[in-house]
């Protein structure tokens, strides 16, 4: 199963205990018309597995939660409950995320980021507030770990750098859990190794 650009992906393939494989693709592959008809916005991650092509992130560990035991519950209210997660991080707590990112990153040198930027954060912290107090001082989102958990501590991990997180310090705690797991640290290891050798 090739997938290109490790992170969540992998990750989950790992919790799957499944094979897999890690494909670096460069910003000028990305562009050429292989790689778009994989993702039809040049964009990665992408999955194969047999005839099967995905892009989206959500969608890969969607579908490999779907076919393998170790993501989603047996029970139908929790696999409903964990799937619900999994759409909350991607559209309601990495949304800030990324604005905050694209902030600093990439609009830094803008006159009015000044003004802005204190703005977006705090879009941020009142979308980690929520996650926080529902959180509480569980160790995951809704019971035993999920997909849900997988792709919010992902999300979270967008979130390391600003410092923001460190307000919040069960969200802290929560994605150190993540990052703890053997099946992280086997997908960490395996980019690793992909990005060394290249």
């Amino acid at each position: 199963m090739p997938i290109h650009q490790l992170h969540w992906s992998g990750w989950a393939l790992e919790e799957a205990g499944q094979p897999y494989e890690v494909r670096l693709v460069s910003f000028r592959a990305m562009k050429e018309p292989a790689h778009l008809a994989l993702h039809p916005f040049g964009q990665i991650p992408t999955y194969e597995e047999g005839d099967l092509a995905l892009f989206e992130t959500g969608s890969i560990i969607f579908h490999v939660a779907q076919h393998h035991a170790g993501l989603l519950p047996d029970d139908a209210n929790a696999r409903a409950r964990a799937i619900t997660w999994m759409f909350a991080a991607v559209n309601t707590v990495e949304r800030p995320i990324l604005e905050l990112e694209t902030a600093r990153l990439l609009e830094g040198d803008k006159p009015w980021n000044k003004e802005r930027l204190p703005l977006v954060a705090d879009r941020v912290r009142n979308r980690l507030k929520q996650l926080s107090a529902r959180l509480g001082d569980a160790d995951w989102l809704d019971g035993a770990f999920s997909a849900g958990d997988l792709m919010m501590v992902s999300v979270l991990l967008r979130s390391k750098s600003s410092g923001i997180l460190d307000e919040y310090p069960n969200l802290a705690a929560y994605l150190a859990r993540g990052e703890a797991r053997p099946a992280y640290k086997r997908a960490f290891a395996a980019q690793l190794a992909v990005n060394i050798d290249s």
